[in-house]
């Protein structure tokens, strides 16, 4: 079983850690990576790699007419190589650093909110704990981190900081210099992920519906098995949406969604949660030992190792028989149904109101 993503607050170092990083800087935790990758040729490997600088070169003319070329090239996963100037462009970040220079840096000056950089200052050390960049206050990794969290406050004071935007940020660091990082970063939260970070959550709260009426459409056994025991998908699933699987998958795993995630959006994390919800609880067998929330909470919390495995869940995530018309079916419905129960409570509220006046 892999371990839950939420213990690796408190897993001791001590106990876990190898005297060497593996290959992506791990020296522990349950996304270090000791099987070796299955390696391509050295000539697919150039051949890819080529391939895509030739598209960066070109990037505006790829955008604007074959954008199909690189949603699908994503999905093959980008060259190592690449990936860091893959990430920036198809992000926009290229074009938020171009229209904003300097900013960066000078957002750095600023002294920002004091009580926002106290809670950062609390949070960075727990951002992948078991990573060479990570592993202590010292370490540039840390000091980066606070940087750009820091920075991201001062820039969108209407978020400032929220807990799950920390392990976003350390992951971009251990791909992109510091600035970059940032760009990207920006771009995430306030594209990609907009709206997550703001108080009340009505949107994951939106999400979850989503993914519900997803899931009865695609895998109504399990679908039937959650309605029976009453587990929400907040109760799952936010964890996942909110630091966009960089807590939950395995490193290999997490790189190739991150490769579709920042091609086509959200509905990558929908189809990653579906594929780790279906996988899990598909199994008659399973289901019936899961005689509750909790039995239920507990394998969709901690899913076996060879359901994150990187091409079983990039494989199945393409055979989910979902169009682009099923996710705005679905956010039609709960922007519909939120907004009945919206117009419901204060109904209620307003005639509340009204039985309480006192007659004249």
């Amino acid at each position: 079983m892999a371990a839950a993503p939420r213990s690796l607050d408190t897993i001791s170092l001590c106990s876990t850690v190898s005297s060497c990083p593996d290959r992506n800087g791990f020296y522990g935790g349950f996304q270090r990576t000791d099987k070796p990758k299955e390696p391509l040729s050295k000539a697919q490997i150039i051949a890819r790699e080529k391939k895509w600088l030739y598209m960066i070169d070109n990037w505006s003319i790829y955008m604007s007419k074959n954008y199909k070329k690189i949603r699908d090239r994503c999905r093959k996963g980008i060259p190592k190589s690449v990936r860091p100037k893959a990430w920036f462009y198809l992000s926009g970040a290229y074009l938020l650093k171009k229209k904003n220079p300097n900013v960066y840096n000078e957002l750095l000056e600023k002294p920002g909110n004091s009580a926002t950089i106290e809670e950062i200052k609390k949070d960075k050390h727990r951002q992948f704990p078991f990573h060479e960049m990570f592993l202590d206050e010292q370490k540039v990794g840390q000091i980066e981190l606070f940087n750009v969290l820091k920075a991201y406050s001062i820039y969108n004071p209407k978020v400032g900081f929220c807990q799950a935007q920390a392990p976003i940020a350390a992951f971009l660091l251990m791909h992109l210099p510091a600035e970059d990082a940032f760009w990207v970063f920006v771009s995430v939260c306030d594209v990609y992920l907009q709206d997550y970070f703001i108080p009340g959550l009505e949107v994951i709260q939106n999400d979850a519906g989503i993914l519900e009426g997803l899931l009865k459409k695609t895998c109504p056994p399990v679908y039937r098995h959650l309605q029976k025991h009453k587990v929400e998908p907040l109760l799952y699933m936010t964890d996942w949406f909110l630091c966009a699987m960089t807590r939950t998958l395995p490193w290999e795993t997490l790189l190739r969604v991150w490769d579709c995630f920042l091609a086509e959006g959200i509905r990558v994390i929908f189809k990653v949660a579906l594929v780790i919800i279906g996988a899990s609880l598909s199994r008659h067998k399973v289901r019936k030992t899961c005689t509750g929330l909790c039995e239920t909470l507990a394998v969709l919390r901690s899913p076996e190792e060879h359901i994150v495995e990187e091409e079983f869940l990039i494989n199945n995530m393409a055979r989910l028989n979902l169009r682009v018309e099923d996710f705005q079916i679905e956010h039609t419905r709960q922007k519909v149904r939120r907004a009945k129960q919206k117009a419901q409570q204060e109904s209620e509220s307003g005639g509340g109101h009204r039985r309480n006046m006192p007659t004249l």
